[in-house]
């Protein structure tokens, strides 16, 4: 798999970004460059206190970005994650996230480490350099065995264990398809404050609309439980839209809340694409936080 990627992906986006890859790390800043006025969008953890009081204007310190930085997946293969109305199921397209931007950032020295989850925290794996190494981590992915279900996926237990493990400074992806008991929000916003935190959600688009299929049985992938439904009741595939339009909105809402930025990934999309696009768009808001973009361009 990381033969393939190698060869179709990863030189396809290391000639894209062209460098940009940086953007998707941002270092852990140990040296202090210079000083200025703080900016819409400036990170509060970085203003000087100090100066602010002295000037009575907001001040933020600007550092020096380390050339070694560290990156962590942190990895929910809970049974949801198993399905896929296609080919391609949304482990898959997580596996091919992992191998992506490990192997794009270990080729120019950064770190990369991951956590598992299936019914709980079960495999750490160090943040190291190295083809090698991603390999280690893709077979510690791919060689796991799924879990029985009957469990409930509790997303909040790796995000605290995230932060109670990783010391360090760190660009953390947080990749799964929130599909999790309640309470992720808080410890996910708390991993926000010390950490660069990029929440990647994986989907499947039956997930958000049903197709006229006639009589289906469903399964929740977690609990085991079966229910028959008729998906050519018009009225059934219109609430079920609703309610799965809701449940974007509350999640996307949450998201914003936690201070994350988010990077979706479809089983039927191009990954290629949602990378550019993702590291397009933090480009344009670092741009517009350091008054990089013309005034009309910010009120587009």
């Amino acid at each position: 798999m990381l033969r393939r990627l190698e060869w179709k992906v990863v030189k396809r986006l290391d000639g894209l970004l062209q460098g940009d890859y940086r953007t998707l790390l941002r270092g852990t800043g140990l040296d202090l460059a210079d000083l200025r006025e703080y900016q819409h969008q400036d990170d509060v953890r970085h203003i000087d206190w100090n100066v602010t009081a002295r000037t009575d204007v907001p001040h933020v310190r600007v550092f020096t970005e380390d050339r070694e930085m560290s990156a962590w997946f942190l990895l929910d293969l809970s049974p949801s994650v198993d399905f896929g109305s296609g080919e391609t199921r949304k482990r898959t397209v997580s596996a091919e996230f992992v191998a992506v931007l490990s192997r794009l950032l270990t080729r120019h020295g950064n770190r990369v480490g991951g956590m598992l989850y299936g019914s709980g925290v079960d495999a750490v794996i160090p943040a190291r350099s190295g083809r090698r190494h991603v390999l280690h981590l893709l077979h510690s992915i791919q060689e796991r065995p799924p879990h029985a279900e009957g469990g409930i996926t509790r997303l909040h237990e790796l995000l605290s264990s995230a932060a109670s493990m990783i010391c360090r400074r760190s660009t953390i992806f947080v990749v799964s398809d929130f599909i999790s008991e309640p309470g992720w929000e808080k410890p996910l916003s708390q991993l926000a404050q010390t950490h660069e935190v990029v929440a990647v959600r994986v989907l499947d688009p039956l997930e958000l609309d049903l197709p006229d299929l006639g009589l289906l049985t469903m399964r929740d992938a977690e609990t085991g439980e079966q229910i028959l439904v008729d998906t050519h009741d018009s009225g059934f595939r219109k609430r079920f839209a609703r309610i799965a339009a809701q449940r974007e909105a509350e999640l996307r809402e949450a998201l914003t809340r936690s201070g994350v930025d988010t990077l979706e990934l479809a089983t039927d999309g191009d990954l290629v694409d949602a990378i550019v696009r993702f590291v397009d768009m933090r480009k344009l808001r670092i741009r517009l936080a350091t008054g990089a973009v013309p005034a009309h361009l910010k009120r587009a």
